[in-house]
């Protein structure tokens, strides 16, 4: 097949969970046969080389407004697509399901995954979370074919708008790397490290894991990995709050091998956010074989299973702060969850079946019979 994939901001992935999906997913496409094309934004791909892992690369320009940014990318994109005449376009973020009936006009068909509920994200105001909602609603009828990667958002769908999309979970594979230039960087020993990452934007709550070592007895360091755009008096406030606390440590964007190195050696990783679907470094986290604690949204609980702790976000760091340190006086019990979540992300996130269920949909939504390969998945 000929397949698109848009929405996002491009690859090599260098921002958040859907570029790594576009490139664990597209790479694998390639290795099966298809030709994929990634649409980038030009402003944030710094990356000079036209492919990519097997898969050709468009860069398009935008607008690089907070609001504007995805939208008019995944618009203009959508037009180019129309002389390329591709069999699949598959977009991410609802947001942007308001194009997705653009490559359909000369037959292309269209799938989006609509991730989490990101109106409930702080940052958008009343008119974008608006805005957000109806997109939601759109993504039910504009495209072909719409899906999600987290049975909370599935049962969202059902029940809002009386449509259940087909389910597709995220993938954790991982290389796990010893201690090396990453740890020496920050100062950081094996094992000695509570890790978060994410985007340092409110809704992702980081300041919970921070306020938590406040007050924890511990040696260990807190290391909060990430960064993001248009939200400065955020990360003012994060800056503050490890400025008055040595054992934190705020890296910045870390990705690739770094990253790798960062998770292969954490001794828990703690999930904050308080919205979204599935969240990609969560099941990472899982994968590299950390203890995980979560704030327990139904989405994350329903990630982590019974390989995990919960804690309410609505406390915050009071409710965070007693988990954490029950654990670090419990080392037996990091041994115990750091195997049942190692072992949870091997058999039910791997990137090989999400591919095959990626395949499958493709098949079924063009019209075309399934080959041997994927009959017996």
């Amino acid at each position: 097949m000929k397949i698109a994939l848009l929405g996002t901001r491009g690859i090599p992935a260098s921002y958040s969970g859907f570029e790594t999906c576009v490139e664990q997913l597209g790479q694998r496409l390639v290795q099966r046969g298809h030709d994929v094309t990634v649409y980038c934004r030009s402003h944030h791909i710094s990356y000079e080389g036209d492919t990519y892992k097997g898969m050709r690369l468009v860069k398009l320009p935008t607008i690089a407004n907070k609001y504007l940014d995805t939208l008019v990318h995944s618009f203009i994109s959508s037009l180019h697509t129309l002389p390329q005449r591709y069999d699949v376009g598959l977009y991410f973020i609802a947001g942007n399901s308001p194009v997705t009936w653009i490559p359909r006009i000369v037959g292309t068909k269209t799938i989006i995954n609509v991730d989490g509920l990101d109106w409930k994200r702080e940052k958008w105001p009343a008119f974008a979370k608006a805005y957000i909602q109806i997109a939601e609603w759109l993504a039910t009828w504009l495209p072909n074919e719409y899906l999600t990667d987290s049975r909370v958002v599935q049962g969202y769908y059902r029940d809002r708008f009386k449509s259940e999309p087909p389910y597709i979970p995220y993938g954790s594979d991982v290389e796990r790397l010893p201690p090396g230039e990453t740890l020496a960087r920050f100062g950081l020993e094996p094992g000695k490290y509570v890790l978060f990452v994410g985007r340092m934007v409110p809704e992702n709550c980081a300041h919970h894991l921070v306020e938590a070592f406040q007050g924890l007895n511990t040696t260990m360091k807190c290391v909060i990995v990430g960064d993001a755009p248009y939200a400065e008096e955020y990360k003012a406030r994060l800056q503050a709050l490890a400025a008055a606390d040595p054992r934190v440590i705020l890296t910045g964007y870390v990705f690739g091998k770094g990253y790798q190195e960062l998770g292969s050696n954490a001794h828990i990783f703690v999930e904050t956010s308080g919205v979204g679907g599935t969240h990609p470094a969560l099941i990472e986290a899982m994968a590299f074989g950390n203890c995980v604690i979560t704030n327990a949204t139904a989405e994350n609980m329903e990630t982590i299973g019974d390989a995990g702790f919960g804690y309410s976000g609505r406390e915050g760091a009071n409710s965070l702060r007693p988990i954490l340190q029950q654990l670090l006086d419990n080392p037996t019990a990091i041994t115990d969850y750091r195997r049942r979540a190692q072992q949870r992300a091997s058999t039910v996130y791997t990137w090989e079946a999400v591919t095959d269920a990626y395949e499958q949909l493709f098949y079924r939504v063009c019209g075309q019979p399934l080959p041997k390969r994927l009959e017996l998945v």
